[in-house]
């Protein structure tokens, strides 16, 4: 992934010492946005390339469904966690707004242009359709049923997951879960009983693709 050159500066106030990344040409840097005092040019760095990881082997192939999420901002950045993550196919249900949306590319940067993906009108239709095509599925609810995320093992040889998340209010469609073959859950250690839609897809996304599988 290209680096874009950009400054980084810092406040003289010795009240303020506001230290902060210049990215847009439009913008000089020479003010402190927070105090208004002059800034200094702390370095200067070029373009670069970020380093990307090698290809992860034997990993399984996982896809996953995005049912009924509403907000275009989630859909933008399960899209760029699915890029980093290596996943082969977005399937979109429902009102899942599709990534052509022009405000979903603000959170996936891009990565709406490299994942495949496909949209349905019935995400239930679509969950039965790939499960009879041989894929596992496998929810992140939490239920009465459901199982640590972190406990679940990929044998060597698995079918094709699909990784099921749902609505940011209701969750996924208790038919779809139905015809789930784990139901997954992330343990909560605070208050709160649950995670942003997203934050909750990249979780799973990533430990299910690069953690060491059971062999």
């Amino acid at each position: 992934m290209s680096i874009p050159p950009f400054q980084l500066r810092q406040c003289h106030n010795p009240d303020c010492r506001f230290r902060f990344p210049v990215t847009d040409n439009r913008q000089t840097g020479e003010r402190c946005p927070h105090c208004g005092a002059p800034t200094e040019l702390v370095t200067l760095f070029s373009q670069g390339e970020r380093p990307s990881s090698p290809p992860q082997q034997n990993t399984p192939v996982i896809e996953a469904m995005l049912d009924n999420l509403r907000s275009v901002y989630n859909v933008g950045s399960i899209f760029r966690t699915a890029d980093g993550a290596g996943l082969g196919h977005l399937h979109l249900g429902g009102i899942t707004p599709p990534p052509d949306h022009p405000k979903i590319a603000k959170t996936a940067l891009g990565a709406e242009q490299s994942v495949a993906w496909s949209s349905y009108r019935n995400g239930l239709d679509t969950a039965v359709s790939l499960k009879q095509r041989g894929y596992q599925l496998w929810a992140i609810e939490e239920s009465e049923q459901s199982e640590s995320l972190f406990a679940a093992k990929i044998p060597p040889d698995s079918p094709p997951i699909l990784l099921i998340v749902g609505n940011e209010i209701t969750g996924v469609d208790p038919a779809i879960l139905a015809e789930c073959h784990r139901v997954l859950h992330i343990p909560m250690a605070g208050r709160k009983k649950s995670l942003n839609v997203a934050t909750a897809f990249g979780i799973a996304a990533y430990f299910l693709r690069f953690s060491r599988m059971e062999r």
